[in-house]
């Protein structure tokens, strides 16, 4: 264990996902994995349990291990964010310590009111995040783990220091004992969509006419899908048969309570690190061939849509202006225009927006500024919110919001939370859609829903993941 106010220790290579397996039954297991590009965006998988405290925010009212508190939900959250703040080590992975959770879409009316927007589900949260004082952290480009640990809530610096080394004593023995036995979740098929495919073309028709007639330039509209879930299915297992199938870069698993979240999402939201930012916004999808002939055709047809370059050169422009109200002047810079990324299932093109976050501001200030991405709202973002409330007309909850971490030492690294699944009750639900332009064809804008939304229902439909007979 080494001194200083971060303690850590490194330790015997471990799988993030067996690691994340043996904690499952702790308070709060949010697990950030990294399963895709280990070189590059998905170096670095995190696990927290156990949290010493929870950051929670229902119908608006912000608390603390369930006591409210008098604050508007970004102030309580930036004010405790500061109280558990410590300088981190430059040489270890990025996150050491502190909060995991999530942001649903609906967490944007805290910061701009939006005409219309539909209320969450009752009692479910628009902000949760754990705030956790010992991680596991593993760099997959170097296969090494880690425990870091900070001694919060110990407010004296000796007491933090005894209690940064028992809580890491205590993680590292939780990770000796045996994992719990798998389990084996019955298939779920049968689901209720809450628009058929007629009305769903029926309100993009609606939507490219509001765009023709000058009301909006873009609007991502999404259908949702819900099924019951038979007693005894583990939405933990559901989620490493998920990431199995497909691996993601951004894929995540919180397990908060009455809400579970298995999120397999290839796109950054926002990144900040020692002030510089970045966002990776995806617009333009396109499914992979066959064969490699008809796959490079596919791909090359992506690239050289003019649709999904325009749909993606719009949200590009949206970033940079939400980017440029907390970035220093001359700051925001596109290294990257319309890209071309490649996933399991799908092609899709990808920009790269930077910037140099102000001294002026923090993470909160970033998110506010930028929340929720422009990818999946659309632009102007306010007016495409309104019409995304008209047409939906459900609450979207954690689908389109965001799913990460943000460090005790201000670091920060949010996704997109897009194919991501949402456990609550006996019900598993989750969303899919696609952007809208004046360039959209309904029928096909449709079938690209659904095209989305087979990786998940196939992984509920083979929860063990073997292949279609």
């Amino acid at each position: 264990m080494a001194n200083g106010p971060i303690h850590f220790r490194e330790i015997s290579p471990r799988e993030p996902v067996e690691v994340a397996r043996k904690l499952k039954t702790y308070a709060h297991l949010a697990f950030l994995d990294s399963g895709k590009d280990p070189n590059g965006l998905g170096r670095y998988s995190y696990i927290g349990a156990d949290p010493f405290g929870v950051f929670r925010v229902i119908d608006g009212v912000a608390s603390w291990n369930n006591s409210p508190i008098d604050a508007a939900p970004f102030e309580a959250l930036r004010a405790l964010l500061i109280q558990y703040q410590l300088p981190s080590h430059a040489d270890l992975p990025p996150f050491q310590t502190g909060a995991i959770g999530f942001l649903s879409y609906e967490a944007a009316r805290f910061i701009e009111a939006v005409p219309g927007m539909v209320k969450p589900d009752a009692h479910m949260p628009d902000i949760e995040f754990g705030f956790y004082d010992v991680v596991f952290a593993h760099d997959h480009a170097e296969n090494r783990s880690f425990i870091l640990s900070s001694g919060w809530p110990e407010q004296v610096a000796a007491r933090r220091d005894q209690r940064a080394t028992e809580r890491a004593l205590w993680l590292l023995t939780a990770l000796d004992k045996a994992a719990p036995p798998d389990t084996q979740n019955p298939a779920v098929e049968e689901w209720h969509f809450d628009m058929d495919r007629a009305q769903f073309e029926a309100f993009i028709a609606e939507t490219i006419e509001r765009i023709l007639n000058g009301d909006l330039f873009q609007a991502n509209l999404a259908q949702r899908f819900a099924a019951t879930i038979p007693n005894g299915f583990d939405p933990f297992t559901f989620y490493t048969n998920l990431r199995s199938m497909s691996p993601s870069t951004f894929g995540a698993y919180l397990g908060f309570g009455d809400v579970q979240l298995a999120s397999n999402s290839p796109e950054r939201f926002l990144t900040l690190k020692d002030r510089h930012i970045e966002a990776r916004p995806i617009k333009g999808t396109a499914p992979r061939g066959a064969t490699n002939k008809e796959d490079a055709a596919l791909a090359q047809g992506l690239k050289d849509s003019m649709k999904d370059r325009a749909e993606n050169t719009m949200i590009v422009d949206l970033l940079r202006n939400d980017l440029s109200r907390v970035a220093e002047p001359f700051s925001v810079k596109v290294p990257i225009l319309c890209g071309l990324e490649t996933y399991a299932s799908m092609h899709h093109l990808v920009s790269v927006v930077e910037a140099r976050l102000t001294k002026e501001h923090d993470g909160v200030d970033l998110i506010m500024a930028a929340f929720p991405c422009g990818s999946i709202s659309g632009a102007p973002k306010i007016k495409a919110m309104e019409v995304i409330s008209d047409v939906e007309a459900v609450p979207r909850g954690v689908y389109c919001g965001s799913i990460g971490y943000i460090g005790c030492d201000g670091a920060m690294d949010l996704s997109v939370a897009i194919r991501t699944v949402t456990f609550r009750h006996d019900e598993a639900s989750f969303h899919a859609g696609g952007g809208i332009t004046a360039l959209s064809d309904p029928t096909e804008e449709y079938e690209e829903t659904l095209v989305k939304a087979e990786r998940i229902f196939r992984a509920f439909r083979l929860p063990n993941g073997e292949e279609d007979v």
